[in-house]
């Protein structure tokens, strides 16, 4: 009905956009002496090509619904692999997301984007062992890493930033809802 699946890279997407707007300085960007803030979350998604690795650019995320982000990163990956990407596709990113889960990656450290202030990894999901109410159980789980350019963003921001994501993919009905 929609021209795409749902899939979980539109609830990453909207979750960064929710950390973003907690965590402003994770927007922005070193130009000259000056921390320049975006007011804007335009979305970077690492695609894997023969040819090496793009990033085109998901604009506007916190205006778009699930659906127009899957079929956003869908149209840009059938671009990507044949080769048709613009520049304007790939320009103006402040934030990028990119997924070595998709290569069997258990954990690895993504390299920042220029001018960026931080990307976003994710991992393979695999099940592993956990405690849940004292009670050991089997859940699928991910790691997630963050690189990010310390001269604008330090350490506990973000560990903020990536506890906030968290918590909105464990609780997905908040961002379903906009909550």
């Amino acid at each position: 009905e929609y021209g795409a699946r749902l899939g979980f890279m539109s609830f990453f997407v909207k979750a960064s956009v929710s950390a973003l707007s907690v965590f402003p300085d994770v927007n922005s960007y070193i130009e000259g002496e000056e921390i320049v803030h975006r007011e804007y979350y335009d979305i970077g998604i690492a695609v894997g090509t023969e040819r090496g690795l793009v990033v085109p650019v998901v604009r506007d995320c916190d205006n778009l619904s699930f659906a127009d982000i899957e079929q956003s990163i869908e149209n840009y990956a059938t671009k990507a692999r044949e080769g048709t990407l613009s520049i304007d596709d790939l320009q103006g990113g402040g934030f990028t997301i990119t997924n070595g889960g998709v290569y069997g990656s258990l954990l690895s450290t993504p390299i920042l984007n220029p001018p960026q202030s931080a990307i976003l990894g994710m991992h393979k999901i695999e099940k592993r062992a956990i405690v849940v109410d004292d009670e050991i159980v089997v859940r699928p789980m991910m790691y997630l890493a963050m690189s990010y350019d310390h001269r604008v963003i330090d350490g506990k921001e973000a560990v903020s930033f990536l506890v906030h994501i968290k918590n909105c993919l464990e609780d997905p009905a908040r961002l379903l809802l906009g909550v």
